[in-house]
């Protein structure tokens, strides 16, 4: 009975989100300690993945980030192929507000950043889809930490937002990161998408066949230039929702429920720790103040809050939607706030926005993703338990 406590807080939210944070302060810890040899040359290490003529060769951290990632996508497109059919989004009056705040939240961030960067000596421009991003499990336990008390609605709103932000990012990711296109991997990867497609025809389907369809699609792709993001929400839109047999969980729920504890406990914590590790030893004040990482933060922090609840304010004071059931505007200013922290697909989307430049260019963009995020979590968890406080007051 002792362990009871244990694995309900590691099903919770909030835990996932200690345990991705825990994993950027180590990856700071150790890029700025006596063992940031041994961190760098571990996350640069080449590994080699040879399967009959499919041979890959990359670091540790590319591994990571175009590998295992690759999972966290496909959960992301399990998360939103529920919503479409069974959750929020299948409700065209509950998605606008949402929708239209994750719009507003990715144009305000990209506009801050585009006003930083353009035209300025260092200005890096067409970096500027990396602000545009919210990191839901970061941004959803922030909340749990802080939301006794707090309507659900907020929790559904934030969720709704986050994942159509998310949906936005990975249209960015295929539309602007793509590199020289191999046909021959295109061709193959299309193959097997259509046998994923076909196999959700076939009821009692082993998830053996699904598993090993999803891996060769992720290689195809990953030959193929484009980014792996994408293998993962296509192969997510070939689970089927339904279940395998009368009375039994939803193939789609099951898939959801089984990989979140290895998303939320080991990649993307593994993701934080060869990602966000950043030296700071020759970085100058002038360099953190760079356009780049100024632009990020500026854009996660500012551009975000603003975006998000302008458009909020704009439809509900035009009665073209209302406020989230039983929602205060400090309350929603909040959870605007909690947009901001963009940290796993910001990183993401950095790595591949400045691929190639440097490791300068990419210890600033950490650092503009790192402060940016910080300060919305720890800003959004301050107002949120502020107005958690308010109503408990007004409750007594």
């Amino acid at each position: 009975m002792a362990l009871r406590p244990t694995l309900d807080f590691l099903k919770t939210e909030s835990a996932g989100g200690a345990a991705l944070a825990g994993s950027a302060a180590l990856a700071l810890i150790a890029a700025n300690s006596p063992f940031a040899t041994d961190y760098f040359q571990f996350i640069s290490a080449p590994f080699t993945v040879s399967v009959g003529d499919y041979v890959e060769t990359l670091s540790v951290r590319d591994w990571v980030g175009q590998g295992l990632m690759s999972i966290f996508f496909f959960v992301v497109g399990l998360e939103i192929k529920q919503e479409l059919l069974k959750g929020e989004f299948s409700s065209p009056r509950k998605l606008a507000l949402p929708l239209a705040a994750a719009v507003g939240g990715m144009a305000m961030p990209a506009l801050v950043y585009l006003a930083i960067n353009v035209g300025l000596k260092g200005g890096a421009p067409a970096a500027w889809p990396i602000p545009t991003a919210t990191d839901i499990a970061f941004a959803l336990a922030a909340l749990a930490l802080v939301g006794r008390g707090l309507p659900e609605s907020l929790r559904l709103f934030l969720l709704t937002l986050a994942i159509a932000d998310d949906l936005g990012a990975i249209g960015l990711i295929a539309l602007l990161y793509t590199g020289h296109i191999h046909a021959w991997a295109i061709a193959g990867a299309t193959a097997t998408l259509i046998a994923l497609i076909g196999l959700s025809e076939w009821k009692d389907a082993p998830f053996l066949f699904r598993a090993v369809g999803f891996v060769v699609l992720a290689a195809f792709t990953m030959k193929s230039g484009v980014s792996t993001s994408l293998a993962g929400v296509a192969a997510a839109f070939t689970v089927p929702i339904d279940p395998r047999r009368p009375g039994q969980e939803g193939v789609l729920k099951h898939f959801m429920q089984s990989l979140h504890p290895y998303v939320a406990f080991a990649i993307l914590p593994l993701f934080a720790f060869t990602a966000a590790g950043v030296s700071l030893a020759g970085v100058r004040l002038s360099d953190a103040l760079a356009p780049a990482p100024l632009g990020i933060a500026a854009g996660l922090f500012l551009g975000k809050q603003v975006g998000v609840l302008a458009v909020v304010f704009a439809l509900v004071r035009f009665g073209l939607a209302r406020r989230p059931t039983g929602a205060s505007w400090l309350e929603l200013y909040g959870v605007a706030l909690l947009c901001g922290v963009g940290f796993t697909l910001s990183l993401f989307i950095g790595v591949l926005a400045f691929n190639g430049q440097g490791e300068l260019a990419r210890s600033q963009m950490t650092l503009g993703v790192v402060v940016g995020s910080v300060a919305s979590a720890l800003c959004g968890a301050g107002v949120l338990a502020l107005a958690a406080r308010r109503r408990a007051r007004l409750a007594a």
